[in-house]
């Protein structure tokens, strides 16, 4: 990590003539870029790290042209010697998807969202061009390969990890025939290829712009608006899905300044809201049940719901029937259920004892009388307190919490251990038990215990809905506040 935020300090030095005054370690989203923000007194701007240079390349070039045509994408201000850092225009933190949770089914929110899809619009068809298609990252064009590739990538990665029986040889033959169809499309221009409120940053005036197209290539503009209109996590109501999509096509009929054919064009758009829809359940699959990582595995019932919602109200319009076969199966009660936490309400008496606690003090016993429950050691973890910035810092402070999440294998450590634990959560609520204990220890029980305990209060209160007691033992005795961390 030194070695990234020297490269950044010199590319903006390079840049600007002058130092950084601070930077400041950003979260790290779901791909293998790192973000940073950089503090000056001329104000900020923000640092991207990143390993793969055809990914920078094609991001760069793609704002580059973008930002030329004035379309709402950020101003690229310098690119390191190696090409893994570059600087950018600093758009804020604030995303479509988080001004939506916050504020709900607004009529603010709607306008946003159909502000967002103008600006698609203009994005697809402004963007497009005098693009140079042979500097995209992989495929110059979403044709049969491409989708067939999304396809496959739901087949191996979530479906066949069902374990459910069905022809394989009938589903390729009804993959290409899908293909084919969707192939043919009247339009064609740049596509997003991952356009989701996420995506999409809201700054205080309420204007919109866009990141993360560095996948981009030519396609169907419908594909892009599936992606957004039936983003799992957004969950819009099917009366907005409908009306933000008539909104699309006004807008793109403006831009074009000439009509569309509706039907046709929304016909197609519902073949690309299946493909989205199982590319999305495949990338959740992949990051949930083959690299483990909780947060993806809580997606996947609202991404089966969608599904469901949709092939039971949308017809295709080209016969597949082992495809509608194994959708069926996908979207069962059977399948939702499997995936779907068992939550607590208000008559749940499982309450969950979480604390971090100190080895060198000794493991700290079970209120509860009944014994038992989970200690685990995390002494296993690069300790944070061992470098003297850390020492004073206990496992809620930021710059503890980046170094185990960005140095070390906590995560990985934590995964397994929500695993384990999450089976006696949920036997325990269906069996009515009243009392379960977890605890973290570590040397001190300051750094990696607490942050591990806090993690994992986080994770049983977002997943099961359950109740959490939260005590750090070693905090406790100096004082130290944790309430409604």
């Amino acid at each position: 990590m030194q070695s990234i935020l020297d490269g950044i300090n010199k590319l903006y030095a390079e840049w600007s003539g002058s130092a950084c005054e601070r930077i400041e370690i950003l979260p790290q989203s779901g791909s293998d870029r790192r973000y940073f923000r950089i503090h000056t007194q001329n104000g900020t701007c923000i640092a991207t790290h990143g390993h793969n240079i055809p990914e920078n390349e094609a991001f760069l070039y793609f704002s580059q042209h973008f930002y030329n045509q004035q379309l709402p994408v950020p101003q690229i201000y310098a690119l390191g010697e190696d090409k893994t850092i570059y600087l950018q225009q600093d758009l804020g933190d604030v995303s479509l998807l988080n001004r939506l949770e916050e504020e709900g089914f607004t009529d603010k929110i709607y306008n946003l969202f159909k502000k967002s899809l103008h600006q698609l619009a203009l994005l697809q068809i402004k963007g497009h061009a005098g693009l140079d298609y042979t500097r995209c990252l992989t495929n110059q064009e979403f044709g049969k390969q491409a989708i067939m590739a999304d396809l496959l990538y739901f087949k191996y990665y979530f479906l066949d990890a069902l374990r459910k029986p069905y022809d394989k040889q009938k589903l390729i033959d009804d993959f290409e025939a899908l293909s084919n169809y969707l192939t043919h499309t009247e339009y064609k221009y740049f596509m997003f290829r991952d356009f989701q409120s996420r995506n999409i940053l809201v700054l205080p005036d309420n204007s919109v712009h866009f990141i993360d197209y560095q996948g981009g290539m030519q396609g169907a503009p419908q594909y892009d608006v599936a992606s957004m209109i039936w983003q799992a996590r957004a969950n819009l109501p099917d009366e907005w899905k409908e009306s933000l999509l008539n909104d699309y096509i006004d807008s793109f009929e403006q831009i074009m300044n000439e009509q569309v054919n509706r039907d046709l064009f929304k016909s197609q758009y519902n073949g690309y809201v299946l493909i989205r829809l199982l590319q999305v359940l495949g990338a959740y699959g992949f990051r949930g049940l083959f690299e483990r990582k909780a947060q993806f595995l809580t997606s996947i019932p609202q991404a089966l719901k969608n599904l469901r919602s949709f092939i039971n109200e949308h017809n295709l319009g080209i016969a597949v029937p082992e495809f509608n076969k194994v959708l069926q199966v996908c979207v069962s009660d059977e399948i939702i259920d499997r995936f779907t936490p068992l939550c607590a309400d208000e008559e749940t008496p499982l309450v969950v004892r979480v604390q971090s606690f100190s080895f060198k003090k000794g493991i700290p016993a079970d209120p509860s009388g009944n014994g038992g429950g989970y200690v685990f050691d995390c002494r296993g973890i690069l300790n944070p307190g061992r470098l003297e910035q850390f020492k004073t810092q206990t496992g809620r402070d930021k710059g503890v919490k980046d170094f185990l999440e960005q140095q070390t294998r906590m995560s990985e450590f934590l995964n397994s251990v929500f695993d384990i634990v999450d089976i006696s959560v949920e036997d325990y609520i269906r069996r009515g038990f009243e009392s379960l204990t977890v605890s973290f220890g570590c040397t001190g029980g300051q750094h990696r215990s607490v942050y591990a305990a806090d993690s994992m209060a986080r994770h049983l209160r977002n997943k099961f809905k359950v109740k959490v007691e939260l005590n750090h033992v070693e905090q406790e005795a100096k004082n130290w506040v944790n309430e409604g961390k």
